[in-house]
């Protein structure tokens, strides 16, 4: 198996993208964006944890079994968000008997 090398250069790229990810977080945690807040706190978020995922572990230049294990635990944390914003779409249509 031939060994991938990233550049120093990459990995300080991608830390000042994640540092620049962080303050835009921060930044926009400041303003009142009505429905829009989730959103784009988890735009942010994924694009953030994406190049964690791509440059430091490595998958980037990984064989093709560790990105489709990689792409399987994305589509279930994708399943898992559907799922729960599902349920908390739906909590307020029945009424509870007690109220």
């Amino acid at each position: 198996m031939s060994e991938h090398t990233i550049s120093t250069k990459s990995y300080y790229l991608v830390f000042l993208a994640l540092m620049a990810g962080t303050a835009l977080t921060t930044w926009v945690a400041f303003f009142d964006l009505g429905w829009l807040n989730t959103p784009v706190a988890l735009s942010i978020a994924w694009t953030k944890a994406m190049l964690v995922v791509l440059y430091f572990m490595h998958v980037k230049q990984s064989t093709k079994l560790t990105k489709v294990v990689a792409a399987a635990g994305v589509f279930w944390l994708l399943l898992l968000l559907g799922l729960t914003m599902g349920d908390i779409v739906t909590r307020g249509w029945l009424g509870f008997p007690g109220k």
